[in-house]
C-alpha cells in the first residue's frame, strides 16, 4: 500500500511539469498543470512589455486560484528571507516600486485543504489517501460540505460489509473496480467499509458572446440596443396588462329591460315623484 501511495505521488508530480509559451496564456485551466518557476520564467520574459500592466492584477487573481500569493518588499532583508526557500518563486512587478510577489503551490495535505476549484484537478488515488488521512473514520466522518465538494468532481458510493466476504467473487468490490472504481478500504471491527471513487467525466461549459457594456462620462452604462428592445417591450406588456384603469371604475349595476318587467319611462318618473 505503501509503495502505491510514493507511485501516486511520483505520477502527480510528474504531471506538474508543462510549460508555458507565454504568460497572457495562463488560465483557470493550466494554472494547475505548471510549476511556480515556470510561471515566473513566462513572468519575466513579458515583465517588461508595455502592455503587460493592464494584464498583471488578472494574471496574479488567476495564479491565486493553486498558489499561495504573498506581495513583499524585497528591500526588507529580513522579510525578502522568508521566500529565499521552501519552495517560492518570484515575480517582479511591472512597476518595480511596487515590490515583489513570491509564490508557492497550494499544498493538498489534508481532506480540508480541498476545494470547488481544486477538486478536479487531483487524482482518485490522492483522494482516497486523503480520505484515508482523515482519522480513519469512514465517508459518514467526512464534514457535509466537505462531502459536497468531492462529488462535484467524483462519483462516490460506499458499503459494508464483513472482512470476511469483502473480496467474495463476484461480490461488489469486484463488480465496482471492473466499473472503474477505485477503493479505499477501511477496517472498522469484524467488518470492512468500502469507499469507492471514480472521477467525473468534465462537463462542458456554454459560453455566451456578450457585447461588450460601455459608460458614459459620468461612469453609468450605455443602454446596450437589446436593452432598449426589451425595455420597450416591457412598457408594451405594462400597459397591456395594466388593469388599474378599468379597476378604478365601478362596476355598472345591472339594468333589466323595462318592457320585460311591464313598466315604462313614465311609471317610473310617477314612482319617483310619489316618494
Amino acid at each position: 500500500m505503501k509503495e502505491e501511495k510514493k507511485a501516486a505521488k511520483k505520477k502527480a508530480a510528474k504531471k506538474v511539469t508543462k510549460k508555458l509559451e507565454s504568460i497572457l496564456d495562463l488560465n483557470s485551466n493550466n494554472i494547475w498543470d505548471l510549476d511556480e518557476f515556470a510561471i515566473a520564467e513566462a513572468w519575466e520574459r513579458e515583465r517588461g512589455e508595455e502592455d503587460f500592466s493592464i494584464s498583471e492584477l488578472k494574471l496574479l487573481n488567476t495564479i491565486r486560484l493553486a498558489f499561495e500569493v504573498v506581495h513583499y518588499n524585497p528591500e526588507d532583508e529580513r522579510e525578502a528571507q522568508k521566500y529565499e526557500n521552501g519552495g517560492w518563486a518570484k515575480l517582479k512587478h511591472c512597476h518595480e516600486e511596487k515590490g515583489c510577489v513570491a509564490i508557492r503551490r497550494k499544498a493538498i495535505e489534508r481532506i480540508t485543504d480541498l476545494s470547488y476549484e481544486n477538486i478536479r484537478h487531483i487524482s482518485t488515488a490522492m483522494l482516497l489517501e486523503l480520505i484515508d488521512r482523515n482519522f480513519g473514520g469512514g465517508w459518514d466522518a467526512i464534514a457535509l460540505a466537505i462531502r459536497d465538494i468531492i462529488e462535484t468532481g467524483f462519483e462516490i458510493s460506499t458499503t459494508q460489509l464483513p472482512a470476511s466476504r469483502i473480496h467474495a467473487p463476484g461480490g461488489t468490490v469486484e463488480k465496482k473496480m471492473a466499473q472503474g472504481f477505485d477503493v479505499l478500504e477501511i477496517p472498522k471491527g469484524t467488518w470492512v467499509e468500502a469507499i469507492f471513487a471514480k472521477k467525473k467525466d468534465p462537463v462542458e461549459k456554454i459560453h455566451m458572446d456578450l457585447p461588450e457594456r460601455q459608460y458614459d462620462e459620468d461612469g453609468n452604462p450605455i443602454p446596450l440596443p437589446d436593452d432598449l428592445d426589451n425595455l420597450d417591450e416591457m412598457e408594451d406588456d405594462s400597459l397591456d396588462n395594466d388593469d388599474t384603469y378599468y379597476s378604478s371604475i365601478t362596476p355598472v349595476a345591472d339594468v333589466k329591460d323595462l318592457e320585460e318587467e311591464g313598466l315604462s319611462i313614465e311609471d317610473i318618473n310617477e314612482s319617483d315623484e310619489e316618494e
